[in-house]
């Protein structure tokens, strides 16, 4: 696997289109076969590939085609504990509130 660093979100999209492109190309597909199979807009398919902008549901929709859709499951892995307290039997958190700062409270 390849070692890399990522700095920006552009970075990223911009990435991740270079790599869906690759794996079309390896599949034998064309821009358009690829749209037409995942049910996605050609036009949407050439931004992605030229951009790096494409809708989270026309991205996954494109994965499954070309079999990756198991790597989002790898997207947003639990952080793993730091300390003790981490580890004890504590119900999720469902939501954050926001904490309000002492000038916030004085008015």
């Amino acid at each position: 696997m390849l070692a890399f660093s990522m700095t920006s979100p552009a970075e990223v999209m911009r990435g991740l289109s270079e790599r869906m492109k690759r794996r079309r190309i390896d599949f034998g597909l064309t821009q358009r076969e690829l749209a037409a199979r995942a049910g996605v807009s050609y036009g949407s398919l050439r931004l992605f590939e030229g951009s790096g902008k494409i809708s989270l549901e026309a991205i996954v929709k494109i994965a499954f085609v070309l079999d990756a859709e198991a790597e989002f499951e790898h997207l947003f892995p639990p952080r793993l504990p730091k300390t003790i307290d981490d580890v004890l039997d504590r119900p999720l958190r469902q939501r954050v509130r926001k904490k309000r700062n002492s000038s916030q409270s004085e008015n």
